[in-house]
């Protein structure tokens, strides 16, 4: 599975990427899904198939950040509008963008699950620290960040 998403455009899935893509344009920014994308992924960051855990997809926009030009005056150099690199990755504004839709649960991680000309798609994975199946999950617990740390 791992060595098919390698290079998702060719191969065996690239019809089902293609057509993933054009679903998820229409879909709303931040969508929670069934089950993940891949699997392989999902499963490396801490992800089980039990009540606790959601997934979900987000969409950023691709690219690097356009910078709105200064109003007052200052010299050209200054402006900090060309050459200006974001600090957070897109996977990092992925992860806060799902975090702010739900704000009870924490990240255990994102995975890219695809991209086209405008947009990328990140699935991040969301556990409910306070769920009884999540706190008696002794693997799990040692994943999530401890308080006061």
């Amino acid at each position: 599975m791992a060595e098919a998403w390698k290079r998702p455009r060719e191969g065996v899935i690239a019809e089902e990427y293609r057509r993933r893509l054009m679903e998820w344009r229409r879909q709303p920014t931040v969508t929670r899904v069934e089950k993940p994308t891949r699997l392989d992924r999902a499963r490396k960051l801490g992800y089980k198939a039990k009540v606790g855990i959601i997934v979900v997809r987000v969409r950023v926009r691709r690219g690097g950040l356009r910078k709105p030009r200064p109003r007052s005056g200052r010299r050209p150099k200054r402006m900090g509008v060309h050459g200006f690199t974001p600090w957070k990755s897109l996977k990092q504004i992925a992860i806060e963008r799902a975090l702010r839709k739900y704000p009870n649960l924490w990240a255990l991680g994102a995975y890219w699950v695809g991209e086209d000309g405008r947009y990328k798609w990140f699935e991040v994975v969301l556990v409910d620290p306070h769920h009884p199946a999540i706190q008696s999950d002794e693997e799990l617990q040692a994943r999530l960040p401890r308080k006061g740390l």
